[in-house]
């Protein structure tokens, strides 16, 4: 019995293009073709065309991000009482994705502050209003790991601490911080979470410097005295791994009672995959009129004529298709079911969690079976394939993607062992 049957869901590939998340009731919201539209139109003009200066000047431009603001990105899945669309992650990652077709860095910019207004909508009502009240285009930056201890005080937290790889940071007004909490009256252990932090409350400590992503500003958080911080900034990761975090009261969409890394992982994923078919375009592009050049003898065969550049062109295609529909069943099912009032369950999410990074692995796979027929032009700077290839591969390299620590976790699940490991 397969997972259709079991659950009552449509097949995936009925489920790829219809899944409630791909409708919103929100009256000021654009249609899903309109808004990818928008990101077909950047990531074939001004992204690509900047794709080169975004790495050299080591961080998405303001440009691009007011380009992502007026095309409606960062309110695709913002909660609808601010302003936002309340779409869900398969519209996401069909945006997000064919951004990172001309710029990978720039896509994953936009994407970690899309998917982060989602999260803050799974937030209590009163930290979303902190953050959105005053200024509805408020993004928000994060660092998830809990590398530091928040001191409970009247009120709230005292926290201080560095928050490494905080993507998109230069253009954030917002920083969410992994830490740990102390036990209180909720959670007789110590345990961790989330803490909403203003822009005013912390500084940029600027050491990205990196081979691939470079364009993303992935720079250090850096809250250098104990700064004071509200308790209803503040979500755990097991209300974040819950069917109901508090937001979810405030916002009736199904989509904010969806667990935290059920979906949120394919804000990592949708990048990698356009950057494959990235990677795929610029191949055909300079084998469809290339022909060789010969080393001490030979040269003026057509690329295009060569079987190892034909099979790899079929063995790209095919990971990358397989990546995405993986992907997208996984995705589509869970806003299923959600919008179906049902739990998705540790099965689900731990299915899901090897998806993700089986998915990232295949599409990193694709770009470099092209990558491998490009010869000496491939390498050059001004060439966008080998951009492509270091950005993927650097993305495929993610702590949530490394594939050794999520299919340890999965193979512990199935031999009816605790899993270890972020689900």
């Amino acid at each position: 019995m397969d997972n259709t049957e079991t659950f009552g869901f449509l097949p995936p590939e009925a489920a790829w293009f219809d899944t409630p998340a791909r409708r919103t009731s929100v009256p000021q919201a654009p249609e899903c073709a309109i808004l990818l539209g928008r990101a077909r139109d950047l990531a074939n003009g001004y992204l690509k065309e900047n794709a080169r200066k975004t790495e050299e000047a080591r961080r998405v431009s303001e440009h691009a991000t007011s380009l992502f603001r007026e095309a409606g990105f960062f309110r695709l899945m913002q909660p609808a009482r601010f302003g936002g669309y309340e779409y869900g992650f398969t519209p996401f990652i069909d945006i997000i994705s064919e951004l990172a077709r001309g710029c990978p860095s720039s896509a994953w910019g936009c994407s970690l502050g899309a998917i982060h207004q989602w999260l803050l909508g799974t937030f209590p009502l009163q930290a979303q209003e902190d953050v959105w009240r005053e200024n509805p285009d408020a993004i928000i930056c994060g660092s998830y790991a809990p590398v530091a201890e928040a001191e409970r005080v009247d009120g709230g937290y005292l926290v201080s601490g560095k928050w490494h790889w905080s993507s998109n940071i230069d253009n954030s007004d917002w920083a969410l911080v992994g830490v740990f909490f102390p036990p209180d009256d909720e959670v007789p252990e110590r345990h961790a979470g989330f803490l909403l932090v203003p822009r005013t409350e912390w500084v940029v400590d600027d050491d990205w410097f990196t081979a691939g992503q470079a364009g993303t500003g992935s720079k250090t958080v850096w809250i250098e005295k104990p700064t004071f911080v509200p308790r209803h900034r503040k979500l755990t990761f097991a209300q974040a791994s819950s069917n109901n975090p508090p937001g979810a009261r405030a916002n009736d969409n199904p989509i904010y009672r969806i667990p935290f890394l059920s979906a949120v992982p394919v804000c990592l994923v949708a990048p990698i995959l356009g950057a494959a078919q990235g990677a795929i375009d610029e191949f055909m592009a300079m084998v469809g009129s290339r022909v060789t050049r010969g080393a001490v003898s030979g040269g003026g065969g057509r690329l295009r004529e060569f079987f190892p550049v034909q099979s790899r062109l079929a063995e790209a295609t095919a990971l990358l298709d397989a990546a995405r529909l993986l992907i997208y069943r996984d995705t589509a099912q869970v806003e299923q079911m959600a919008a179906a009032g049902l739990p998705v369950d540790v099965d689900a999410r731990i299915r899901n969690r090897r998806d993700h990074a089986f998915a990232a692995r295949m599409a990193r796979d694709a770009i470099d079976a092209v990558f491998a027929n490009v010869g000496g032009n491939g390498l050059a700077l001004d060439q966008p394939i080998q951009r492509f290839w270091r950005d993927g591969n650097a993305i495929a390299k993610h702590i949530s993607l490394n594939w050794d620590a999520v299919s340890s976790m999965v193979g512990q699940q199935m031999l009816g062992l605790e899993p270890r490991g972020q689900y």
